[in-house]
């Protein structure tokens, strides 16, 4: 008993010591968390005039370096673009001109057959075709979606690239109500390695023709390399990174080389002042007819009488 209690006061009193820091530390915390958690209370009006807005996303030659990047982009805008931009714009489905397999320095890794081809091909191309609606979206375009453009299509019987390039532009105004659409394929998709370099390329090339008389009013072209390089000296780093290097080819990094091509392209696009004004004064016209349309409220009847037989009657 006496060793008992001989033992645990210096337990007792090392834990004792060992509070004040963990203490410490939770206060911290807590005043960190506290922090964090509150709220600004400023009204921040909305309509501001946005910052950066040209140089925002725009690659430097110092993202240029560190990221190294060999693609480039561009964009041809003819005369009959700046005389009548295009509002409602359909971007048509995106045709694939590769092999549709999965492709590392020109070598297939994969061994698909004509049915996985044609499900990869219209899988390669659609990611393009959704990334460079989300970007007129951000616009002052107005894309249709492409659900309703492929609902329209399929119930014409246009399956593929040949049918599709068979009709008229203007058709698709009748079809769509699109002032222009957007035909476009995928050039490359597949991956680089070399041990201490891999990368992916992405890139692929459109047009915007006008569906009032079929004239091509833009045309774009580009290509993203997604890059990752890392030198080494001795043969454990040679090993390492290249090891590392691997890890570019995450389908991740696909996905950002995607968006990045037509981020790229669309950014490159001059915004149009007059299909501004022009938005401006449509959104303006429906507020004033719903202004319109607007009838005072009725005023509000009488509760209908209460039913005798359902009164009651306290004693």
């Amino acid at each position: 008993m006496r060793e008992t209690y001989g033992v645990l006061p210096r337990y007792s009193e090392i834990k004792f010591s060992d509070i004040g820091p963990l203490v410490s530390l939770a206060v911290l915390a807590a005043i960190l968390f506290a922090g964090c958690a509150t709220n600004n209370s400023e009204t921040r009006p909305f309509f501001r005039p946005e910052q950066q807005v040209e140089s925002h996303g725009r690659k430097t030659w110092f993202d240029h370096l560190i990221e190294v990047d060999p693609g480039g982009f561009k964009v041809q805008l003819t005369p009959d673009y700046w005389r009548e931009p295009p509002e409602r714009i359909a971007v048509l489905p995106f045709t694939d001109r590769g092999s549709a397999q999965y492709v590392v320095d020109k070598i297939p890794l994969s061994f698909r057959d004509r049915e996985q081809r044609a499900d990869w091909a219209w899988t390669d191309a659609n990611r393009l075709r959704r990334s460079l609606i989300g970007y007129l979206a951000q616009r002052e375009f107005l894309p249709i979606n492409p659900i309703q453009i492929d609902t329209v299509l399929a119930a014409r019987g246009i399956t593929n690239e040949e049918q599709l390039m068979q009709i008229e532009p203007q058709r698709f105004r009748e079809w769509l109500g699109a002032d222009a659409v957007v035909y476009g394929e995928v050039s490359h998709y597949e991956a680089y390695y070399a041990f201490l370099i891999a990368a992916w390329q992405v890139s692929g090339q459109m047009r915007i023709v006008s569906t009032h008389d079929g004239r091509e009013l833009a045309s774009a072209r580009g290509s993203r390399f997604d890059v990752d390089l890392r030198p080494a000296l001795t043969i454990e780093d040679i090993a390492i990174n290249s090891g590392l290097a691997l890890l570019q080819l995450r389908d991740v990094v696909l996905a950002r080389s995607e968006d990045e091509v037509c981020r790229e392209i669309v950014r490159r696009i001059p915004e149009s002042q007059a299909l501004r004004e022009r938005l401006i004064e449509e959104a303006r016209e429906r507020y004033l007819e719903a202004e319109k349309r607007t009838t005072p409220t009725a005023a509000i009847d009488p509760p209908p009488a209460a039913d005798p037989s359902r009164v009651s009657h306290a004693p």
